[in-house]
């Protein structure tokens, strides 16, 4: 009977347990970290290197240069220092004489090294006592069985518990000799070349044992492009597939239509609200779906812009819904269009998750009879059981907070609608090309005349004293103000690092009592049910309310133009554009704003945050910073937007290659929209692999 043969894709989904030096146990230590085949193995990319170039015999030591010697532990030693300290030594023997290490104070090395073990210490020796010495040297250890000598520039990989890094080299090494033949070139030689990639057989050996720094470098732009390329492949299909093969409605902006809209808005447009427009109007009024994301600082005027958009569609007979994060905000949204629209006929709802199941159905029915031309709401609108009759534009407020797929989900019958997705939070650029690759941009970036300056100002306790007096005077004149503490109650603090993280209803209670006795004080927090929350933003709004104790729930979209006056407790706790947020719900009128943060700021991450913070107004500015601050973290793992972390490509220190990615993909469309050409088979499968299901391509060519 003839033996059958196994496929390369089969033999490269061998479970990690069948791999050379795996077994059972460690296994499943591997398939912790993510490692379940010898493919996953393959592409478990070292996160760091240690470089032990200069290694030599204890004999050929000089001081001071970084060296780096091979030996046997002889001998380890831990004792106590009279000053309550500890030292630990450990004696290594090489062929030509001894090697000592010394650390002080690191008392969880203890237990960590044993007599017998092979290991490669690497620092500055210095001859001391008749000995030679390192000081604090890195400690290598090495596989007591490999007889092969190892490289001089050793990878190093993330672990978990019970794996050392020459347990994750060797496997990691076994599993390139029998598999890597059997992996495919993505790229075509032509293109491979043209863009100076490494091949795929050159460029995996050396990202895991390199020859040296210029290997490294190579190999890991090989892989980083390959990555950036792929996500933005899949990102320009996807406009291709909005572009070409979905409908939606027809909606030109004509000049009677222009002049009806503009008529309803009090005031004069800004010039990056003009430009907004007009980019928006040019998309509505094609046969393709509207796909825009319309970026702008806090107060530059996105809404009123989105109102436009939704006038727009309702002139031609369309309705319009916008989806917020919060009730909070839906709210807000559904007054400001009460305000605009009072002397309309546009007829106008709200659906959210706090109404009663009559006042729901009543919604409903109006929506899906074609009776309501705009309905406001929460993810209350993409439930499955509401529908549109002739749904024409979908606003989508503060995207981030929704996912990816959350899109293209509200039901609607005949054509697609067009899209409008609109952020409060300013985007670093790379992640704008990567997140919201899919979409065309607007970004505002002047503000409506008028708007006055927010002065902002970092505090210790030893400041309180001179604020309050501040605070109590600009009340006395007439002015409202925030107050915000970042947790509820007592209960939340367990786990938390700091005994100074004051509560809100703390906070509440001091001010009620102390510095604010003499004022009328609200508190709004993201556990009131949604008619308590309604009542107390009225009664502020209408001034009844002087001051509002608030978490973060008020962050997005509060618009009282009469509050001037923040408080910001515990200011290391809050994001930076977070902080952005919450300064701008003051100084929204024509009254300057002043804002004041107290915080306990422990790490060098949170104080430069904080700083940031007090130097810079620019919501753009800002975020960049940001961005720099935190690093790029799991922007791709979240499950709000829905795509796979990147393995490999880091969005701060990858820019460059992120265009060029960028570019290069959207030529490779241009030339071959359906990837349908035999030479981009396995550039079209590996894009269906990765992204096909994230971003909802469907089928391609």
């Amino acid at each position: 009977m003839a033996e059958i043969q196994s496929t390369p894709a089969q033999l490269l989904a061998t479970p990690v347990q069948f791999l050379k030096g795996v077994g059972p146990q460690r296994a499943e230590l591997l398939n912790r970290l993510g490692l379940h085949a010898a493919r996953d193995v393959l592409f478990y990319f070292p996160r760091d290197y240690q470089d032990f170039t200069d290694q030599r015999e204890v004999g050929q030591l000089e001081e001071g240069k970084l060296q780096s010697v091979r030996g046997v532990i002889e001998e380890v030693d831990f004792r106590t220092t009279a000053s309550g300290g500890c030292v630990m030594g450990m004696l290594v023997r090489s062929p030509t004489g001894y090697l000592r290490g010394l650390w002080f104070n690191q008392p969880h090395l203890r237990d960590k090294y044993a007599q017998g073990q092979k290991v490669l210490l690497s620092g500055k020796p210095k001859y001391e006592g008749l000995v030679w010495q390192m000081h604090h040297p890195r400690v290598e250890t090495l596989d007591a069985e490999e007889e092969e000598p190892l490289g001089l520039i050793l990878p190093v990989y993330p672990l978990t518990e019970g794996l050392q890094q020459w347990h994750v080299r060797k496997i990691v090494r076994g599993a390139l000799e029998a598999y890597l033949s059997l992996l495919d070139e993505v790229f075509p030689e032509e293109f491979r070349r043209a863009h100076d990639l490494l091949p795929i057989e050159e460029a995996l050996p050396q990202i895991h044992f390199p020859d040296n720094r210029e290997s490294i470098l190579r190999a890991k732009r090989r892989f980083v492009y390959q990555e950036l390329f792929v996500l933005q492949l899949a990102l320009a299909i996807k406009r291709r597939q909005q572009q070409d093969e979905r409908k939606a409605p027809a909606l030109e902006a004509t000049a009677k239509i222009d002049a009806r809209i503009r008529r309803l808005f009090p005031f004069e447009l800004t010039e990056g609200q003009k430009k907004a427009i007009a980019e928006i109007s040019a998309d509505m009024a094609g046969p393709a779906p509207m796909n825009r994301l319309l970026q702008g600082d806090v107060g530059s005027g996105k809404t009123l812009v989105a109102v436009y958009a939704m006038l727009l569609a309702v002139a031609h007979g369309h309705q319009a819904a916008l989806m917020a994060p919060t009730e909070v905000l839906a709210r807000q949204h559904a007054q400001t269009l009460d305000k605009l629209l009072s002397a309309s006929q546009v007829r106008r709802a709200q659906l959210t998750g706090g109404m009663t199941a009559a006042q729901r159905e009543a919604i409903l029915q109006l929506a899906a009879a074609g009776e309501v031309d705009i309905v406001v709401g929460t993810q209350a609108i993409i439930q499955e059981d509401v529908s549109f009759a002739k749904l024409g534009l979908v606003v989508i407020d503060e995207q981030h907070k929704f996912g990816v797929r959350q899109r293209a989900v509200l039901k609607h019958s005949g054509l697609d609608p067009h899209y409008l997705v609109m952020t409060a939070t300013p985007i670093p650029r790379t992640v704008a090309m990567t997140l919201f690759g899919d979409l065309d941009a607007s970004t505002l970036k002047d503000f409506p005349p008028g708007r006055q300056k927010v002065h902002t100002y970092l505090a210790g306790d030893e400041r309180r004293e001179k604020w309050w007096d501040f605070f109590r005077k600009k009340l006395r004149e007439g002015r409202q103000g925030y107050v915000i503490a970042p947790l509820v109650e007592e209960s939340e603090r367990a786990g938390t690092s700091s005994s100074q993280v004051a509560s809100l209803e703390e906070t509440f209670e001091a001010l009620a009592n102390g510095e604010l006795a003499d004022f009328r004080l609200g508190l709004i927090h993201g556990r009131l049910r949604p008619d308590e929350k309604d009542a107390i933003m009225d009664d502020f709004r209408r001034g009844e309310i002087q001051v509002l104790a608030s978490t973060s729930v008020v962050e997005v979209g509060v618009d009282v133009a009469n509050a001037t006056l923040m408080t910001i407790e515990s200011g290391e706790r809050f994001g930076l554009a977070q902080l952005h947020q919450l300064r701008g719900r003051i100084s929204r009128g024509k009254f300057p704003g002043f804002c004041c943060v107290f915080g306990n700021p422990q790490t060098e991450e949170s104080i430069a945050r904080l700083k940031a913070f007090v130097a810079s107004t620019d919501g753009f500015e800002l975020a960049e910073t940001d961005f720099k601050i935190r690093g790029p973290g799991d922007l791709f793992g979240t499950k709000q937007h829905g795509l796979p972390p990147l393995r490999i490509a880091n969005l701060l220190l990858d820019g460059d290659i992120l265009q060029e990615a960028r570019r290069d993909a959207q030529e490779f469309v241009k030339s071959d929209p359906g990837l349908v050409q035999s030479q981009h088979t396995l550039l079209k499968r590996m894009m269906f692999v990765r992204y096909g299901k994230a971003l909802d391509l469907g089928d391609v060519g």
